[in-house]
């Protein structure tokens, strides 16, 4: 796509969200768009961050070495798997970690952090899917969020969790509904669930953050 295709996309999804929240009753300003940029080349991204877009999340941490020097200020999220053994590097490289989902990984974070000198953003990463592989039991959030509380250069601001895989759209909104509940339950301010295929009922659960990629980039290569 060229830039201005990129940027055209950037603002009729923007001007969507908005529209769905004001449906909703919400406050538009109150949603933040991470434009996910897995497999999408540097071009693109830089291309949607000159139409307004602040927020870019990655999955893997080499693939974000590669892209971020080659794009303008932006806020980075890390949206993958955190392996314990990788935890030190993306406190080093990212703003925000999204995916805490064990205890040994947000130990190992917060050593990182500690060591790059910040505190560091991060969300407890919800398992609301039979689906999914990653994220932590919703009934075992508590006390997960009570050791990521006690880690000296973490600050935990909420949860993210990944819709299911189906075309019931009910059950994705019950999923979100479980994610919102529990942040309710654990505490935080950032809800960071939707994704390019549900984020109409992400917004209507309550979504802070929407974690969008295709719908905004286009096909990934």
């Amino acid at each position: 796509m060229t830039v201005s295709d990129v940027q055209e996309r950037y603002r009729a999804l923007r001007s969507a969200i908005d529209e769905e929240a004001r449906r909703c009753g919400r406050d538009a300003s109150g949603i933040t768009l991470v434009g996910i940029s897995k497999r999408q080349p540097a071009e693109t991204v830089a291309a949607a961050i000159g139409a307004g877009l602040s927020d870019v999340g990655e999955s893997y941490l080499q693939e974000a070495r590669q892209k971020f020097p080659a794009l303008p200020a932006v806020r980075k999220h890390f949206v993958g798997h955190l392996q314990t053994n990788k935890a030190k590097a993306v406190a080093s490289e990212f703003d925000m970690v999204q995916s805490v989902d064990r205890a040994q990984a947000g130990t190992a974070l917060s050593k990182g952090a500690l060591e790059a000198g910040k505190e560091l953003p991060v969300l407890l990463q919800l398992n609301v899917s039979p689906a999914e592989r990653f994220g932590c039991p919703p009934a075992h959030a508590d006390r997960l969020a009570e050791t990521l509380r006690g880690q000296a250069s973490l600050r935990l601001e909420g949860v993210m969790a990944i819709g299911p895989l189906t075309d019931d759209r009910d059950a994705i909104l019950r999923a979100f509904e479980l994610a919102a509940k529990t942040l309710a339950r654990i505490g935080g301010s950032t809800l960071s669930i939707g994704m390019s295929g549900d984020w109409r009922e992400a917004v209507r659960a309550g979504s802070t953050m929407l974690r969008i990629g295709e719908a905004l980039f286009g096909q990934r290569s």
